[in-house]
């Protein structure tokens, strides 16, 4: 029997700013990781996303980024670990104010963008991401790249851990994922990218840009539908994965 969790980066809109699909994401996915307000989102887009996850039965977890609005947090900065502790913890509260007010409870935390790349090679910044939440919530998992330095901070505190892989990006030998500035960063096609996953889930395993074959663990899976395309590829590729007879379910649902 092999389950997955199907996860995206949702609430991301903010101000006059429209950004996403996420009511139709949210009827695909089984967890959602709501922006803070710090790369995007804002307080009347995470209440909404929040209530929407809510009614949908959508693990929520919160998406703390970079304080970086204008790079969408996607630019690396190069800060302290406690900055980032405490914007961790910031970011994290902001969230939880809206599911008590829902009275729902935060699945995990997933960080966005070049906070979350950083952190998958940085011990030191992984480490501080992993005492913001475990000080926050010890009962919350903490997504990092399957392998990577985050989810052996998180491990290594006493988190509960989320390997997460991507459908739509390609990987680098050292099991890191390819630049969105390299043109091959993205994996478009949707039977290519069903049979990468279904690799990762079912044989731990991938193949890198170069050919080479990397192991990696697969417990949760990142996808992006924030345009028309994007979400057709995702509602395809959910569709193949329980063809295959993959169970996909919050990863909160999995212990």
């Amino acid at each position: 029997m092999y389950n997955i969790d199907l996860n995206s980066d949702l609430g991301e809109s903010f101000g006059a700013y429209k950004i996403g699909m996420d009511e139709k994401v949210l009827e695909l996915v089984t967890s959602a990781n709501i922006a803070c307000g710090y790369h995007a989102g804002d307080h009347n887009v995470m209440a909404a996303t929040v209530k929407l996850a809510a009614e949908k039965g959508v693990g929520i977890g919160a998406h703390p980024g970079f304080p970086d609005l204008l790079g969408f947090g996607r630019r690396n900065i190069q800060t302290t670990p406690l900055d980032i502790y405490h914007f961790i913890v910031y970011q994290m509260s902001a969230l939880k104010g809206f599911c008590d007010l829902n009275d729902v409870k935060m699945q995990h935390v997933k960080p966005h963008g070049a906070l979350f790349n950083m952190a998958t090679v940085d011990k030191g910044m992984a480490e501080a991401i992993a005492e913001a939440v475990y000080d926050s919530n010890p009962d919350l998992y903490l997504f990092g790249l399957s392998g990577g330095e985050l989810v052996k901070a998180g491990e290594k505190i006493g988190l509960k851990v989320a390997n997460e892989v991507f459908a739509d990006r390609t990987y680098q030998p050292n099991g890191t994922l390819t630049p969105r500035t390299d043109p091959n960063a993205m994996v478009k096609e949707v039977d290519e990218a069903v049979s990468r996953v279904i690799g990762m889930v079912k044989e731990g395993k991938t193949t890198a840009v170069d050919g080479s074959i990397i192991p990696l663990q697969a417990d949760t899976i990142c996808v992006h539908g924030d345009e028309p395309s994007a979400l057709l590829f995702v509602q395809n590729l959910r569709d193949s994965l329980v063809n295959e007879g993959i169970t996909l379910r919050a990863i909160g649902e999995k212990s």
